[in-house]
């Protein structure tokens, strides 16, 4: 078998059929840009590929046969030749260097040597040098950078290319007629190719032993994708190069998101760190744990028949550890976060604003959607209509089965929304169900007389993790399910462009993904304990014989914790599992037979194929994990101040394994361009002024913070600032005799202790009701409705506040920093000054050989006289 060596400058892809697209080395005299690989005893499709490869030929491509170890599978090596790479660059309007950028660069920061540790060598950083670029124009190659043709497109550039050659190419003969036939994707859906990658400039711990190779891959590797780099910068403009901008800017706003999220995560920790200075100041919790106080006070059954009477100090630890979220600096750190989230997204479009500029991205979308449409878009949508702005004939969808579509699409996802909410109404009644069951149990259990663990081990406990436990499982399985169906509805809607396809596709994941994850957080935020009734008059599930849920009496804050808890934390560690184990162990299972063969046997398109499919929507999952979690520390963050901490050292990891799973365990993906992170940076915006919203709300309503508030200055018997006597004023009085017969307790779940001298009980949750033999028996205190205003009043104000500072320095923030906007004025500027001064010289030169010319024809008559 001919070996054939690969280099960074050859990028490819194979085709496999068993029938591979992959990338390869060059063997002729031009670059090797992509491969077919294809098993000969699959017969059913060798007319397509014959009449595919034929077509691809006619476009000026070259193709050259290799085959594989096994002698079944083919590879048929693509080779792009400068001409077809100049006609395509100018065609897509690839911009490329026509000078040296002149612009000092100023960016210098004082005291830069502190940040020495973490820099990475000069030659990783910047791999090429910074020039003013402008739109490849064929007809004028001479105006542009060109030392060698070889070298002039980068890897990422050339493989970009001929996929975009391969979308458009058909695979049956222009006399059938038949337009929809053709394109790489529908060869790979039809099973006449498997697969189609670029492949690697080299094996990822070693240097390719060409010494003309830059072996980006083994750099990438060494200097990014090493998890004991995690402190390093990351070498975005080689990653830029290797694997193409769009891939780049999702780790630009990864790496920036987790810088941000280091002020966050230390100012939450201090809030953290406060309430547990603070720990013994907390007298309510005092009040809860002391024998004369808590020990005295009767609590009303928590649920019908199975649940007894019990003592208030049972709940001490519960107590305890509300305090740890719930004290005055959760108010502070709400409203931190809410000025955090401007400042990250306004310092974000900065930050990209600048990546658009160096990457030469400015006026990008414009160029894509009218350029780029989707294959499959032209394929399908067989009318056609003027472009007004183009004045070319352009295939459209009519406006009758857009609609159809979108209205099919619209009600599927409504449906699936139902699905989750009917889960989550399961869950609920779960937590209803076992509530009474676990209160039985555990009555008399051994484990409730554990030293250690014993008083953590309750009902509540171990209703709220089972019932959180199941409901992430859940949440699992519909995650599954739903990629599919969503995936399915969007090729349906037919999207013009990439850029639409993937922006749909991102609304129906997000609102599925939205509901999913953060529904059961809703509920214990703002619905459990909010509609319970009192006794005599409960409020009951949908009219079962299953109560409404009620709040522990340190409140549903210290649930909604442990949800989120539960959630967050497995939904991160599960995913990092899945994304890093599951394609090692498939790239083990499927290159067991190969490792046994030597190296010269087993070449590097053979390798790359046995690697995992990095597919086109790879990186819309990872946006979405990375949404779904600013969601936990923003929209919850009230309730959990620790959550900014977990997602940077999740945020640590998951830039570490992102990276090393991309260079290592995956072919290398097409190269595609974005100039920003597109429909998600909407959805942040979205969620940052929800956050907002959702964090006053569980401050005023979920928290104590509040009630406390307005008994200390108002209702403190002594008038003193303390909160002294506020468990007996908040928790109602009610006569054990007016209970009915269908609420009470059998007589065995009742203590012992309990006995017929024992007339009232206690509502757990803060009611705020007068008591029995008054005349307004059992309905609202004034207290109740002085709190109510306090809490709308302090939602009101909170909003106000924070989204005053948020469009105060939204508003002092550019988005366009200014040395960037010169820059790109600069440009423009050059760009017309050079453009006019070649066509200037051109035109002279084109003069003075025409003068030449036309006294060359005027001396003749004389000379032929002579």
């Amino acid at each position: 078998m001919r070996i054939v060596n690969t280099i960074s400058l050859m990028s490819a892809i194979h085709i496999a059929c068993r029938y591979f697209l992959c990338s390869a080395q060059a063997t002729s005299r031009f670059p090797l840009m992509f491969c077919l690989c294809f098993n000969r005893a699959v017969l059913l499709f060798q007319e397509r590929r014959k009449v595919y490869e034929a077509n691809l030929v006619k476009v000026g491509l070259e193709l050259e046969t290799e085959d594989k170890i096994d002698g079944k599978t083919y590879f048929v090596k693509i080779h792009a030749p400068w001409e077809v790479l100049a006609t395509y660059a100018d065609v897509l309007k690839i911009k490329v260097p026509f000078k040296v950028n002149d612009i000092p660069d100023n960016s210098e920061m004082p005291m830069n040597w502190l940040s020495t540790p973490f820099r990475l060598p000069e030659h990783i950083m910047q791999p090429e040098p910074d020039y003013f670029t402008a739109p490849f124009d064929k007809s004028k190659a001479d105006f542009f950078l060109i030392d060698n043709k070889d070298t002039f497109f980068p890897p990422s550039t050339r493989n970009r290319i001929v996929f975009y050659i391969l979308s458009r190419c058909s695979y049956i003969r222009e006399d059938c007629g038949d337009r929809d036939k053709k394109g790489i994707k529908r060869l790979l859906n039809n099973g006449t190719y498997t697969a189609a990658f670029p492949l690697h400039d080299s094996r990822y711990w070693t240097r390719s032993r060409d010494v003309n190779c830059d072996s980006e891959r083994y750099n990438l590797y060494k200097h990014w994708a090493r998890f004991f780099c995690f402190f390093k910068e990351q070498p975005l403009n080689l990653i830029r190069k290797y694997y193409g901008e769009k891939i780049g800017i999702y780790f630009a706003w990864l790496g920036f998101y987790t810088e941000m999220l280091l002020f966050a995560a230390v100012v939450g920790t201090i809030c953290f760190v406060y309430g547990f200075l603070t720990y013994d100041d907390n007298q309510w919790s005092k009040e809860i744990c002391s024998e004369e106080i808590g020990g005295s006070i009767v609590m009303c059954p928590l649920c019908d028949k199975k649940c007894g009477y019990w003592k208030l100090n049972t709940t001490c630890n519960s107590s305890w550890q509300s305090h740890l979220f719930d004290n005055v600096a959760t108010v502070f750190f709400a409203i931190f976060m809410g000025i955090w989230v401007t400042l990250f997204l306004e310092f974000w479009k900065r930050r990209q604003a600048r990546l658009e500029y160096e990457w030469d991205l400015v006026d990008f979308e414009e160029e894509q959607q009218q350029l780029q449409l989707r294959p499959e878009y032209e394929t399908k949508c067989t009318n056609r209509k003027l472009n007004r702005i183009t004045q070319e004939m352009e295939p459209y969808l009519p406006i009758t089965s857009k609609c159809a579509r979108s209205c099919l699409s619209g009600a599927t996802v409504l449906l699936w929304i139902s699905l989750i909410i009917a889960c989550i109404i399961g869950v609920i009644a779960y937590r209803l169900a076992v509530y009474a069951a676990f209160a039985s149990i555990m009555k008399d259990n051994p484990t409730t007389q554990l030293e250690v663990v014993g008083p953590y081990i309750t009902p509540q406990l171990a209703t709220s993790v089972t019932a959180s436990c199941i409901n992430f499982i859940i949440i699992m399985i519909l995650n599954l399910m739903y990629e599919r169906v969503a995936v399915w509805i969007t090729d349906m809607e037919i999207p013009k462009t990439h850029l639409e396809y993937e922006n749909k596709l991102t609304v129906k994941m997000f609102l599925f993904q939205f509901v999913n994850y953060y529904s059961s957080c809703f509920y214990v935020a703002f619905f459990k304990g909010k509609f319970v009734g009192y006794p005599g008059n409960y409020a009951y599930m949908f009219g079962s014989k299953l109560r409404n849920e009620e709040c522990d009496p340190g409140g549903c804050l210290i649930e909604l914790t442990t949800q989120l808890v539960i959630v967050m934390t497995g939904k991160q560690v599960w995913g990092n599992i899945q994304e890093a184990l599951l394609p090692w162990m498939r790239n083990w299972w499927g290159s067991r037979r190969a490792r046994s063969h030597p190296e010269s046997l087993y070449s590097r398109w053979e390798q790359d194929h046995d690697l995992q499919a990095f597919g086109q929507l790879g990186l819309f999952y990872e946006y979405l994990e990375m949404v779904i979690q600013f969601g936990f520390i923003t929209l919850f963050v009230a309730s959990f101040p620790l959550a900014p901490l977990l997602a940077l050292i999740n945020n640590i990891i998951e830039v570490r394994v992102d990276s090393w799973k991309l260079t290592t365990q995956f072919r290398r993906p097409v190269a595609a361009k974005a100039h920003s992170i597109g429909a998600w940076e909407e959805i942040l915006n979205g969620m940052a002024v929800l956050s907002v919203v959702t964090n006053a709300f569980i401050v005023a309503f979920t928290s104590d913070m509040i009630p406390r508030l307005v008994y200390m200055y108002a209702y403190q018997p002594q008038g003193e600032m303390n909160m002294e006597g506020y468990i007996n004023n908040s928790l109602s009085v009610f006569n054990i005799s007016e209970i009915p017969a269908e609420n009470r307790p059998d007589d065995e779940e009742n203590p012992s202790w309990f006995n017929s001298s024992i007339t009232s009980c206690r509502c757990v949750y803060r009611d705020y009701r007068y008591p029995s033999g008054h005349e307004r028996q059992y309905s609202h205190t004034m207290q109740f409705w002085h709190i109510l205003a306090a809490k709308l009043a302090f939602i009101i104000i909170m909003e106000h506040v924070v989204f005053l500072v948020k469009f105060f320095v939204a508003w002092m923030i550019p988005d366009v920093p200014s040395d960037v906007r010169a820059r790109v004025k600069r440009e423009r500027y050059l760009v017309q000054e050079y453009l006019h001064n070649y066509e200037v010289e051109k035109l002279k030169i084109q003069l003075t050989r025409g003068l030449l010319s036309g006294r060359s024809h005027s001396e003749r008559p004389s000379l032929r006289a002579c």
